[in-house]
């Protein structure tokens, strides 16, 4: 899927998500490699126990005078390493990245059966100058500040404060039950030699200069550093260790708690093994001059690790090879017209006097969009651009000269990735729907387009909608406009990034729960969570029927007013609009009154401003932006909490997502699915999103009834009323809720991203009003979100817009400025790159890949307070190899399709865990590669759908191996598909 017109392209995403590789005790380790959704740091997103929740990346900082994406982009989380998974155990760099001309690679090899990983990264320095590199390796181990939250329980020196004189530090979740047990695994970060880096830092706020918190929710955030100088064609290594273990016994006497390590033993197996991995570093594997250029390990230690290592050789070794990092892109820019910041007020308004035209403008977005999206730091908020953006906006232009006018003709606006376009894919953030093209448009986009907007494209969501952390799609995952290391917030992600970054000025977002306030506050944006029915829904796909709301972001209040007096409307097709044209204002600007907060309560809830995290930056200063309302003539009040939810009503319940997807489906018969759960359990979506066993697995009353659809409906109509008369009953006009209460998280983890509190809007259908409050003590930006009764949305609109003139909240990002004009330079081509495809090979490991370090002496653990004594030293066993078979059987099914089964026969008690690789052949062409897990009894099942106009294809099943086996094949006989 994919087009080229006018300099603009886009392409289709890959076959798999990214990759998760199974180690011994049922653990996994979940790589962010170059596969989907193409976080491609190298870190660790998640590990099955929990030890790991987006560590194991690197944030570089060069010294010097850097310009263009390297200035942007200095100090930041590295990404763009292509890094591609070998389907056993390793990941390589397929491209450099490059800060200030370093020339950066990582190599990742996981060691199965002892549960640790090795992060190999060098740093070239491919100027004609001495440069300066910081490196700090780290990331997030636990979240919170309850039992869920990470502390040190363990370091080299002995004691539980980590200095730069430690070679390891080990983390765990302490719980206040018998023996202290760790809620989730512990970990152990393996740093190099002592005193050949700096002192331990926060990864979360910059990772350099703020020393590690030794509690609070910041201390889950651990960055272990080394600064080195790199003369003109050096390079310079560093080999960092990670270890985890799985969570300990709960002691509640439950089945699953009872099949947990006891308390203690997890915590002391992980210590140790640091301490051995430190004794004797597994580097056999390693060249002499990879070897040489080690910077954070002394000759002595790499020499116990590697007995033939000689330092005196590396004098004269060659220099290390490494890759060359894509040249940079030149931020220039093919239109005179500067749209950085500009409203759409600015916009018409230039384009009315002809200072400028829609296709400049739309020219000047398109190169932003080429110039900061794409490529190895691309912000990848779209997953399309359409490729007939400049004939649009030609038309646009033709139309204004002849007369035509309106609040959008001429504008680029974008829509979030489940809205209806006829003219571009509508794919969900999903492979599900990949190449998937809408018959019409949905609502709001034929009323955007009958207005002369032009629909410049489809911006990244999560996949489903179905996150409010993160906006992590098939097509790649959002990173945020102010700090390009962590998270957009979810799923409306891509819509609101877009804007901030000013790459169009008007976009479209969803809410079922936080998808309009969450990124509208982590972009200094507005925003509108409509009253129930406010702006039609149909056409844009369901999460959660009713619940869901398609909204606005814009860049002011003005832009916001022009943008409803267009969609705003009755929809047919939408029951839900019945009441819309009646209840919504003639002009939505003649709510735009600079006045509108004179004599007005607002009303405020103090635990809403508590955060969960319990950090203070973010709610101190929203309690101190209170004075901008009183500024604007208010009254700011406290009040009791809001009332619960109604009871579901008599009659209700039923699956709403069900009956979302049905109507949908109803609504599309041009869609390729039949039936809801097809697409809510399709293994098409991203591998940590779907189901196990896919389709059959998908058990649901089915599609809801009238009277359940009614009950919803009332029960959301009570609770609108409910809200309406607690707000009488403490005489105010409307209720203030913060936006994020904490410092945004790091975007590639797994665990909650902000701090949050959800007002009762999406619960209930009452409106709430989204708006830029100010920064935090950090710099990063904060929202307010206001409450009001239902059908109050005008008002809530003119209480922004009055805050708004007092305030002047919203700030501008800095990580992507304004572009160099140069006349008649070629407009710069937009590729939206896909993830990598999936591994096709599965190459058998080398000796050194599933062995054990030479065991040392157990060290002397202290009894660390808190996390009970350790309990003796874990055996360690060398790797075995026993006989063993692979057995397959392949069944023809009904089309081209196999059902391809088998098992691994091994001694008796030998463990079978790993995976399976199939391989489908027509003569010598790979027509299909996939993995398969060994289930419990070491049998395994697939069923693979071929693309061949061969009827007589060979079967290939290959076990790669574990801690007791190694790898083998067996061939079937040839068979004939349907």
């Amino acid at each position: 899927m994919a087009a080229v017109i006018a300099g603009l392209a886009a392409c289709a995403p890959a076959a798999e998500a990214y990759n998760s590789v199974p180690t011994t005790g049922g653990d996994s380790w979940g790589v962010h490699d170059g596969a989907a959704p193409g976080v491609d740091t190298g870190s660790i997103r998640n590990t099955t126990g929990a030890a790991l929740r987006g560590y194991g990346g690197i944030r570089v900082r060069v010294a010097g005078k850097l310009e263009g994406r390297s200035a942007l982009m200095n100090g930041q989380l590295m990404r763009g390493f292509g890094l591609r998974y070998d389907g056993l155990d390793r990941f390589e760099t397929t491209k450099a990245v490059e800060i200030g001309g370093v020339s950066m690679t990582r190599a990742i090899k996981i060691q199965r059966s002892d549960r640790y990983a090795r992060f190999f990264d060098t740093f070239t320095n491919t100027t004609s100058q001495g440069v300066t590199v910081e490196v700090v390796f780290g990331g997030m181990t636990g979240y919170n500040t309850g039992e869920n939250q990470s502390e040190v329980v363990g370091t080299s020196s002995g004691d539980l404060v980590p200095t730069v004189a430690d070679s390891w530090v080990a983390m765990a979740s302490p719980t206040t039950r018998a023996g202290n047990p760790s809620q989730n695994g512990p970990s152990a970060a393996v740093i190099g030699s002592p005193n050949t880096g700096t002192a331990p830092t926060d990864f979360l706020r910059g990772g350099f200069d703020i020393p590690l918190p030794l509690t609070g929710h910041e201390a889950n955030h651990q960055g272990y550093g080394h600064r080195f100088a790199l003369a003109p064609g050096e390079t310079r290594s560093l080999a960092r260790f990670v270890v985890i273990g799985v969570g300990e016994k709960q002691g509640t006497g439950g089945a699953a708690d009872n099949a947990r390590p006891d308390a203690g033993t997890e915590v002391a197996a992980v210590k140790l093994r640091a301490e051995q991995l430190v004794a004797v570093p597994p580097l056999g594997d390693l060249t002499t001059a990879q070897l040489c250029s080690l910077r954070n390990w002394t000759p002595a230690a790499i020499t116990a690790g590697v007995p033939s290592f000689d330092e005196t050789a590396c004098a004269t070794i060659p220099k290390l090879d490494t890759q060359a990092a894509p040249q940079p892109k030149k931020l220039v820019t093919s239109s005179p017209y500067d749209v950085v910041e500009k409203t759409v007020q600015e916009l018409r308004a230039d384009m009315e006097s002809g200072k400028t035209t829609s296709q400049e403008i739309t020219q000047a977005y398109l190169d932003r969009i080429a110039a900061y999206d794409t490529g190895q730091f691309g912000f990848h908020s779209f997953t399309w651009v359409a490729d007939d953006a400049m004939e649009q906006a030609r038309k646009a232009d033709e139309a204004r000269a002849k007369g035509a006018k309106g609040p959008l003709l001429g504008i680029p606006v974008a829509f979030k990735d489940l809205y209806d376009t006829k003219d571009m894919p509508t794919t969900n953030g999903s492979q599900v729907f990949e190449g998937f093209y809408p018959r019409e448009d949905a609502f709001q986009v034929k009323r955007v387009r009958d207005a002369g907007a032009v629909i410049i494209g489809k911006a990244t969501m999560a996949e489903y909608a179905n996150s409010g952390y993160f906006s992590d799609s098939a097509w790649g995952q959002v990173w945020n406009a102010y700090d390009p290391s962590k998270s957009s917030i979810g799923s409306s992600g891509g819509s609101a990034v877009a804007m901030a970054l000013s790459f169009v000025p008007i976009t479209f977002g969803s809410q079922t729960g936080d998808s309009l306030w969450g990124p509208a506050s982590a972009a200094s944006i507005f925003s509108l969570r409509g009253t129930d029915g406010l702006q039609s829904a149909s056409g844009v796909m369901p999460l959660t029927y009713v619940n869901d709301y398609a909204g606005a972001f814009s860049l002011s209040p003005a832009d916001l007013a022009d943008t409803l007096n267009v969609v705003v409307g009755t929809d047919p097709k939408d029951p839900l609009t019945a009441e819309t044209d009646e209840k919504k204002p003639e002009d939505w600007r003649t709510s735009l009154d600079p006045n509108a907060l004179q004599g007005k309560r607002i009303g405020y809830i103090p635990a809403v401003f508590d955060d969960p995290f319990q950090t203070t930056g973010t709610s101190d200063a929203m309690k101190a932006a209170f004075a901008k309302f009183v500024a604007a003539g208010a009254e700011v009040v406290p009040i009791p909490a809001a009332p619960n939810q109604p009871p579901v009503q008599p009659g209700g319940g039923g699956d709403t997502a069900y009956e979302g997807w049905a109507r949908w489906i109803d609504a599309h018969p041009e869609n390729p699915y039949k039936d809801a759960g097809e697409i809510i359990a399709s293994q098409k979506r991203l591998p940590y999103s779907r189901r196990a066993g896919g389709v059959p697995a998908y058990t649901t009353t089915g599609r809801q009834t009238a009277t359940q659809v009614k009950a919803g409906y009332d029960r959301r109509k009570l609770y609108r009323q409910a809200l309406g008369q607690w707000m009488d009953d403490n005489n105010v006009d409307a209720v203030l809720y913060a936006g994020l209460l904490s410092d945004v998280g790091m975007n590639d983890g797994i665990t909650p991203s902000f701090g949050r509190i959800d007002p009762p809007s999406s619960a209930s259908g009452a409106p709430t009003m989204i708006f830029p409050g100010g920064v935090n003590d950090t710099g990063e930006p904060f929202n307010f979100q206001l409450l009001g009764r239902e059908w109050d949305d005008a008002k809530l609109l003119g209480f922004a817009y009055a805050y708004d003139q007092v305030a002047k909240a919203r700030i501008a990002p800095t990580t992507a400025p304004k572009l160099t004009y140069v006349p008649g330079v070629t407009p710069k081509p937009i590729v939206i790159e896909r993830p990598a495809d999936p591994v096709t090979s599965t190459p058998v490991p080398d000796g050194d890949s599933n062995s054990t370090p030479t065991p040392t002496p157990a060290p002397a653990t202290p009894v660390v307070p808190g996390a009970g004594a350790p309990a003796g030293t874990p055996p360690v066993t060398k790797s075995l190899v026993l006989p063993r078979s692979v057995t397959s059987k392949v069944t023809p099914l009904k089309g081209k399709r196999l059902r391809i089964t088998g098992e691994v026969t091994a001694a008796p008690g030998t463990s079978c865990t790993g995976k399976v690789t199939i391989r489908v052949k027509a003569g010598k062409a790979t027509l299909l590669a996939k993995g398969v897990s060994l289930s419990k009894s070491c049998t395994f099942a697939t069923i693979v759908t071929l693309k061949t106009k061969r009827s007589k294809v060979s079967v290939q099943a290959r076990f790669l191996g574990n801690s007791a086996l190694k790898a083998r094949s067996a061939k079937t006989k040839t068979v004939r598909v349907g």
